[in-house]
């Protein structure tokens, strides 16, 4: 709501202010070129930085200073800290990398998006680009009406950086007729009451612009025809580092957790930054100077000194907050803190968030399946056996653990069933269905998502098997007949050794080991489901049990050994050592 309130607004002023003045609209014309080719930029670049960028950030994030070096470069090569957020906001919904790295990523990306303003100070306002924005635009809009991605890729970048050249020499061509009718250093504030009133007009521009280095384009070139004063323009690309964050909160408003957390990071690093640069413009802009005659920057050559300016004041604010990310980070996470009153049958690692990459679906719906089957399927299928988790956990014997299993637990499997597995089943198929609608995949991710899918499914079956399983385990437990409680016990030894070994291949690090026991448990299962079982024919002729007793054992027979192949298949299916998350994300 107060997102459509803003743009609302902002078109109002827009038509007013081109109604009254018509020399304002190649500067709007400008600012809008600008914008859109920033906007065809990050398109383009998505095409070829999927893999290698996704790569680079989450391997990158373990060291702090990694995550900033990584930030800023990979900000400064692709002109997009927003692109770069996502990104961040997106694996850290996933998993893939923690908070505090998050964070690095975010500081190296303010840092990085300081190269904008030397892109334009040192080049769009030194040379006639319109001259090369003209060919770029042509030759991209021919690249992006072809079939093949990576030409679309290409025709994107080539025509962005056409438009946002153009832009720029509309901005300048338009101050420059501006200037001839209107003065606008005139209205020019000096002292430490202009810092203020002029930083809070950069914060209103970019939060009316929604992007802080088109703000910064506007201040360069009103600066480079006159129509600014240094000291003021100073002051608003302060205010426009400031205002990129309000632009953040309001783009987390409706994200997740991680979402909300990167969003405050942001706002607070801006904000401490901004105020440091605020409160010492002064010192700050000697510095300046004096960097400026060292590096033989000439003293009237203001959009340069401009650049540098806005370099020092993002790199002092990283210095600033470095020490304190610990702390930062501590209070994020005591700030936006994750739903205690979550149900349990809501998803854990879903969000509209990871369906921004493929590789963060494919990590997410992992992770979730991984969640489903170690908790709820655990629970579900042991407590139909009568047995308690922590017990199958345990290093007690088999045999000593279903022996003492006796007493009744009286457990709902249909209620569990619903309480803790339907919903975030049904929500694993979704997010794995929009995914392979909506995200360009790879053939090796695409069939990772149908593994996952097919591995819930056979979840869902385990539990139905471990339901018909569950009535006549309890119904024999109680009865007075040895012989058919002993063969129920055999099927609950065999489904518990099973469930212990799937927990230690989980938990181990000797996979290989208990991945051997696994699949001799598989062969077992599936020739005890072909073998005629002789002990049950034998007590049916010695009369050692009913007709109903025999005719439950040999149905139970059927889903024991069917449930024990699909507890097997779906842990190799969720813990086998594939991993199409990241690597081939392209």
């Amino acid at each position: 709501m107060i997102k459509k309130l803003l743009f609302a607004a902002f078109l109002v002023i827009v038509a007013i202010v081109l109604y009254f003045n018509p020399n304002f609209k190649t500067i709007a014309a400008g600012v809008a070129i600008l914008l859109f080719g920033m906007g065809m930029l990050e398109e383009g670049f998505k095409v070829f930085t999927k893999g290698p960028l996704q790569n680079i950030l989450k391997k990158t994030t373990d060291k702090l200073y990694k995550s900033i070096t990584a930030g800023a470069v990979v900000t400064a090569l692709l002109q997009s800290s927003s692109l770069v957020s996502v990104i961040t906001i997106s694996f850290i919904s996933a998993g893939l990398i923690s908070l505090s790295g998050g964070l690095g990523l975010i500081f190296g990306a303010n840092i990085g998006s300081t190269t904008t303003a030397w892109l334009v100070a040192g080049f769009g306002l030194k040379i006639n680009i319109s001259t090369l924005a003209m060919p770029m635009i042509i030759f991209g809009l021919i690249f992006t009406f072809q079939k093949k991605e990576t030409f679309k890729g290409i025709g994107n970048v080539f025509a962005g950086l056409g438009f946002f050249f153009l832009g720029i020499y509309f901005m300048k061509e338009g101050f420059d007729v501006f200037s001839t009718q209107i003065n606008l250093t005139e209205y020019a504030v000096s002292g430490f009451k202009g810092v203020l009133l002029y930083t809070a007009i950069g914060v209103v521009i970019t939060v009316v612009l929604q992007s802080s280095a088109a703000s910064l384009v506007l201040v360069l070139t009103a600066l480079a025809a006159g129509q600014i004063e240094y000291e003021n323009a100073l002051a608003l690309a302060i205010g426009a580092n400031v205002g990129t964050t309000i632009t953040a909160v309001l783009g987390s408003l409706n994200s997740n957790i991680a979402g909300k957390r990167l969003a405050g990071a942001h706002l607070i690093f801006n904000v401490v930054t901004g105020a440091v640069a605020v409160a010492f413009i002064y010192p700050l802009s000697k510095l300046v100077n004096n960097i400026a005659d060292w590096v033989h920057i000439a003293a009237t050559d203001y959009t340069l000194k401009l650049a540098l300016f806005h370099t020092i004041f993002n790199l002092i604010g990283v210095i600033i907050m470095v020490p304190f990310i610990k702390k930062l980070e501590n209070y994020l996470l005591k700030i936006f803190k994750e739903n205690k009153n979550k149900e349990v049958d809501e998803p854990k690692y879903l969000n509209e968030a990871i369906l921004k990459f493929p590789g963060t679906l494919v990590s997410s719906l992992l992770n979730e399946s991984k969640y489903l089957y170690k908790n709820a399927i655990f629970e579900i299928v042991a407590h139909a056996l009568n047995v308690h988790r922590d017990a199958i956990k345990s290093d007690e014997r088999i045999k000593k653990i279903v022996e003492d299993s006796k007493e009744k637990m009286n457990v709902d499997v249909n209620l569990l069933y619903y309480n803790k597995v339907k919903n975030i089943y049904g929500q694993i198929i979704s997010f794995a269905a929009r995914g392979q609608q909506d995200l360009k995949l790879t053939k090796e991710q695409n069939n990772r998502l149908s593994e996952l899918k097919l591995a819930n499914r056979k979840m869902v079956e385990i539990i139905r098997d471990a339901r018909y399983l569950e009535k006549n385990v309890v119904a024999y437990l109680e009865s007075d007949n040895e012989y058919i409680k002993k063969e129920y016990n055999k099927f609950r030894k065999k489904v518990v050794k099973v469930l212990r070994v799937i927990y230690l291949f989980r938990k181990k690090e000797e996979k290989d080991e208990y991945y051997d026991q696994l699949i001799k448990l598989k062969k077992a299962a599936k020739s005890a489901l072909q073998a005629d079982n002789k002990s049950i024919n034998k007590l049916i002729r010695k009369n050692l049990i009913t007709t109903d007793m025999a005719s439950s054992i040999v149905n139970d027979n059927v889903n024991v050994n069917d449930l024990i192949m699909k507890l097997i298949e779906v842990a190799e299916l969720l813990y086998s050592e594939k991993d199409s998350i990241l690597e081939n994300d392209k």
